[in-house]
């Protein structure tokens, strides 16, 4: 039931990508100096020019192609994944899960640090064997046409995916909606799941996540660094959740979106702050090229490249149906009991104290901060988040 997938799109869908993007009708200018009324209209207008003009699709569609691509149907819908095995021997099997907006083109770049890690300074003994899914309704697998592909089914499935692939023992990775993923995945204990690592865990006490829901003060008794995490994410879903809002309730309201890719594309990236202050990834990304300072920084390209991917597979709204599905809150904990292993990244939404990660994880195998990367780590700092696997279950080999 393991089928080899082909990626590739054709030169009429490219040219009619080009034609659409050059024939935008576009909104009037924004009356404020920041981000507060969402992206700005001239730096959307250069990069729509850019993407209509001088933008190869073909240059990461041969990057996908040279990675082993496959299909299987997992409960009636196709999976899309990629799996690349380890030349070392003894690899431990890895999968990894991209959230929204992302896709496999997030992972691309951990893909030969995590196999090959002795061509990165790294022992063989570190080794993993990658596979790759594409979440239902995101890129190359299939949309579902029920109802029901929520994170619980979406981690059943990844239990299905790697037992057909032979794996007797794996550890697993996510964050955003991998990570919820991870801990739906982790509550499952399947046998061969040895442990999950995340960045963004779910771990803020019950008596926080209250309070944030209900808009009150904070409990009695926080920390100074958990008092600094609840204003944190008291200002997250206050000012900056509200496209979530909208595809959790209204989804398919967003038909524009499969309509005008600079549509599609101003609603992937919208992902600032909410103080009027630039994303630290993704709209930074479209004015700051990479550079030989900051040379796993997103560029434009890696923009790009992952909004195509959207566009050609028309996923833009079924991508967002797993925010309608979802019965949990982002961050709450889950009950978790399997060991598990956690980075807290400087830019990521909110950085996990160390107290309540203990917590919500009684076995806690790994936990450490570190100086570089926000919400997508991967894509961001490849070879120090390959590292962060790396520490992170070297314990359950």
């Amino acid at each position: 039931d393991i089928r080899p997938y082909r990626v590739g799109f054709s030169e009429a869908d490219l040219t009619e990508l080009r034609n659409r993007v050059n024939a935008t009708r576009w909104p009037d200018k924004e009356t404020v100096d920041d981000l507060s009324q969402g992206v700005p209209l001239v730096p959307l207008q250069e990069l729509a020019r850019y993407w209509g003009a001088d933008y190869d699709w073909r240059r990461v569609e041969a990057r996908l192609s040279a990675l082993p691509n496959f299909v299987m149907t997992i409960d009636g819908l196709d999976i899309h994944f990629v799996h690349v095995k380890s030349k070392h021997p003894d690899a431990l099997p890895l999968v990894m899960t991209h959230g929204w907006p992302a896709s496999v083109i997030e992972r691309m770049k951990t893909v030969d640090p995590l196999v090959n890690p002795t061509a990165h300074g790294a022992s063989a003994a570190d080794a993993f064997d990658v596979v790759i899914p594409s979440l239902p309704g995101f890129g190359f697998s299939g949309k579902p046409t029920t109802t029901g592909w929520g994170p619980p089914r979406i981690a059943s499935a990844w239990v299905e995916l790697m037992q057909r692939l032979g794996y007797t023992k794996y550890v697993a990775q996510g964050y955003d909606w991998g990570g919820i993923v991870m801990d739906e995945l982790a509550l499952l204990a399947p046998d061969g799941l040895l442990a999950i690592h995340t960045s963004m865990p779910g771990a803020v006490p019950a008596d926080v996540s209250k309070a944030l829901a209900s808009g009150g003060p904070p409990p009695p008794g926080l920390s100074d660094e958990e008092m600094r995490q609840f204003e944190k994410l008291k200002n997250l879903f206050g000012k900056n959740v509200f496209y979530a809002g909208e595809m959790a309730t209204r989804n398919q309201t967003l038909t524009g979106i499969a309509d005008s890719p600079v549509g599609l594309a101003a609603w992937l990236i919208d992902l600032g702050d909410g103080n009027g202050k630039p994303a630290p990834t993704i709209f930074a990304a479209m004015h700051r090229p990479r550079d030989a300072d900051n040379p796993y920084a997103l560029s434009r390209d890696d923009v790009l490249d992952n909004i195509t991917l959207y566009w050609l597979t028309n996923t833009g709204v079924s991508s967002g149906r797993i925010y309608w599905e979802n019965k949990k809150g982002f961050f709450d904990v889950k009950g978790v009991t399997i060991p598990v292993a956690v980075t807290v990244f400087p830019g990521e939404l909110y950085q996990a104290p160390r107290s309540w990660v203990e917590r919500a994880y009684p076995k806690l195998i790994y936990y450490n901060t570190v100086a570089k990367g926000a919400h997508f780590p991967a894509w961001e700092e490849p070879l120090l988040f390959a590292a962060e696997l790396r520490n992170a279950f070297r314990s359950v080999r």
